[in-house]
Parts: structure tokens; C-alpha cells; sequence
């Protein structure tokens, strides 16, 4: 079970403590907030995550309004280690885009593993936009592209910032992907190339032809060596255990060994563009 299932469990255990104190049944504080019985089930037994104004809900109507703050801190604990998309993205995207850059701006050494896609940190504009477009129509949220590709171009400004290091390994793959339109992935393509060199920056590309020491995992972005995230398709995770902050760097680290880097790295992007150009 996962630290996240724990906690969300422990805050369900909780609630259903206060409903008993109040000495109401499950069905009666239902019918006393209108919802349905199976949401009350379901946030007692840790298999639906309460919102703030849930949790502010159910302590007036079990009659402790005096807890809603200590409760609403409970949450808030859970979701510092799973932020699902669906709430994180309720405002639209620019938010999450300057929460991302405030834990950079944090960190001294950013290193980055991205199999599918581009790292946010080095997209153009046009490809920035594509991309933030696809998420906004796969979470149905709200389309603030405009602002969100303005605070992704903010977060670039620390790439040049003397005493940094920002470490990249993207998978080849992530170089054909047609997440955009060619131009737009020429353009891509073109602005890795002039990154190379970069004394704050090193790109890495791992080839079709290496020997994987393990198989190709989902993305994930190690900041100092403090906490990892990793971003599925329904949600942020924030690891911050050592344990899990380790395991992170032996597999950042392994991939490392096989991948190309400088010049190397240079002609691995520069064939992409060929071969993008020949196609």
C-alpha cells in the first residue's frame, strides 16, 4: 500500500470517527449533507479523496466545526505527495505551470529523465503550446494555453543562471514523436542543438541502438537530491522518502551510462532533424 493510501485511509478513519461521536448512522449524515450514501461509504474507507469544502461539510454536520482547520491540514498533507490533475488543473494550466517553477527556482541541480516528449524546460513556444493543448483536452480543463506557454517560457530564464545545472536524458524516441506538426518539431529539434555546450545545461540521448540496463519508465525530475516527481496521466507524485529519492538516482544514473552525450548527443539530434526533413 502506498504512503498516499495510508494517509487517505487515516483521514477516512477520522471522519468516520467524528460521525460516530455525533452518533449519527452513515445514511443519516448523508441525508444531512444531501449526498448520496456511497460517497460518505467511500471517503470513510479511503477510496475517494474529500475536498476542502467536504471536509468543512462533514465537521459542521457532526458538529465539529472547530476541526475544519486541523482537518483541511490533514489533507493537505495527502495531497503534497499525490496532486491529481483533475484538482491541480481546476484553474487551468499557467498555475501549475509557476508551481513547477518554484520548485526549480529551489533546487540547485535539476535532473531529468523524459522517455515520450521534450522536457518542459526546453520547448519552444509552438511545441510548448501543442502539448499543453493535448493535456488540456485530455483533462478537459481549462484553456489558459496563452499564460501557461508565458510561465513555461519564465522557467527557461533559470537555464542560464551561473551556479545551476540542469541535467537532461531524453530517450530518442522523444526527438520523432509527432506531438506537433513537422515544422514545429524542426524548430524543436533545432533549439536542443543550440543548447548543447550550454555551461549550466547537458542533454543526453539515449539511442535506439543502446543496451538497456532497465526498461524504458515513465518520466521523472530529481530536484537536489531532496524530492522526485512524476507525472502519470491522472497525477503528480511528490516522493520525498530518502529511500525513494535513491532509488530515483540509481535508475537516473543507469540510464546515464547509455546515453550519448555532447557531441555525440549533438549528431543523435541532428539525425532526428534529417530524418525529420527526409520524411
Amino acid at each position: 500500500m502506498s504512503d498516499f493510501q495510508r494517509a487517505r485511509e487515516a483521514l477516512g478513519a477520522r471522519l468516520q470517527g467524528l460521525r460516530a461521536d455525533a452518533e449519527l448512522t452513515g445514511r443519516e449524515l448523508a441525508g444531512r449533507l444531501g449526498w448520496p450514501h456511497s460517497k460518505i461509504s467511500k471517503l470513510e474507507n479511503g477510496r475517494q479523496t474529500a475536498t476542502g469544502a467536504d471536509l468543512a461539510a462533514w465537521a459542521e454536520a457532526t458538529g465539529h466545526a472547530a476541526l475544519v482547520v486541523s482537518l483541511q491540514n490533514d489533507l493537505s498533507g495527502l495531497e503534497t505527495h499525490y496532486r491529481s490533475w483533475r484538482r491541480r488543473l481546476s484553474g487551468g494550466h499557467q498555475h501549475a505551470q509557476r508551481e513547477a517553477g518554484t520548485e526549480e527556482r529551489n533546487a540547485r541541480v535539476v535532473r531529468a529523465y523524459e522517455p515520450t516528449v521534450v522536457p518542459g524546460l526546453l520547448q519552444t513556444p509552438d511545441y510548448a503550446r501543442h502539448v499543453l493543448l493535448a493535456a488540456a483536452a485530455l483533462h478537459q480543463s481549462p484553456r489558459d494555453t496563452d499564460e501557461a506557454v508565458r510561465e513555461r517560457m519564465r522557467r527557461q530564464e533559470l537555464l542560464y543562471e551561473t551556479g545551476r545545472r540542469f541535467r537532461f536524458i531524453l530517450w530518442k524516441g522523444a526527438l520523432h514523436a509527432r506531438v506537433c506538426p513537422p515544422g514545429v518539431l524542426r524548430s524543436q529539434l533545432d533549439r536542443l542543438c543550440g543548447l548543447i555546450g550550454l555551461d549550466t545545461v547537458s542533454i543526453a540521448v539515449i539511442p535506439f541502438s543502446a543496451t538497456l540496463p532497465l526498461s524504458l519508465r515513465h518520466g521523472f525530475w530529481i530536484h537536489d537530491r531532496s524530492f522526485v516527481t512524476v507525472e502519470t496521466i491522472n497525477a503528480s507524485l511528490h516522493l520525498d522518502e530518502q529511500a525513494d529519492v535513491a532509488l530515483y538516482l540509481r535508475a537516473w544514473e543507469l540510464y546515464e551510462q547509455v546515453a550519448e552525450t555532447g557531441t555525440d548527443a549533438y549528431h543523435v539530434l541532428a539525425a532526428a532533424r534529417h530524418a525529420l526533413e527526409a520524411a
